[in-house]
């Protein structure tokens, strides 16, 4: 079946494998380097595919410290936010922004705010930072720029012309 110098090359391959806690990386390694004739060591050999990696694939990962900023209390301030634009909306409908221009001005930024947590959402999760190195961060920072230039525009919208209520009621 199989010829006794293929049997010792299997059974040390064998042997590596359950040795390296199951990394196919060592495995590539030591394959390689049975069947090449220079003496070069595992760490060094070129794996197809990608770099080599320290550790195996079995080494736990390493989290973020706990903080308690982040997590539920941003999904409570979205919909915090969410829910008041329901009896804003409903107010400035009724109401006219000439009027009550504290109300025109919270909706306002209630909207941008809503628009901004929306987009950052896409950002995180489709632009990460680790996967986009250089998209990543310019994405965030063009929505940060947006976000600011759209509050100062609202802002001389509502301070210097009609408001965003009476240009709705329009």
């Amino acid at each position: 079946m199989f010829s006794a110098t293929a049997r010792r090359t299997l059974l040390a391959q064998n042997r590596a494998f359950l040795r390296s806690k199951y990394s196919p990386l060592v495995v590539n390694a030591v394959r390689m380097s049975a069947t090449s004739t220079s003496a070069t060591p595992p760490e060094s050999v070129y794996v197809p595919g990608g770099p080599v990696y320290k550790g195996t694939v079995n080494d736990p990962t390493t989290f973020p410290t706990p903080s308690r900023a982040h997590g539920s209390h941003h999904w409570a301030f979205e919909r915090l936010v969410s829910a008041v634009l329901i009896p804003l909306t409903a107010a400035a409908a009724v109401t006219s922004g000439s009027q009550y221009p504290i109300l025109d001005g919270i909706l306002a930024i209630s909207l941008v705010v809503h628009s901004h947590i929306g987009f950052d959402s896409v950002v995180v999760d489709y632009l990460d930072k680790r996967k986009w190195p250089i998209v990543g961060p310019i994405s965030k920072w063009t929505l940060r720029a947006a976000t600011t230039g759209v509050l100062v525009g609202v802002y001389q919208f509502n301070t210097n012309d009609i408001g965003l209520t009476e240009l709705i009621s329009r």
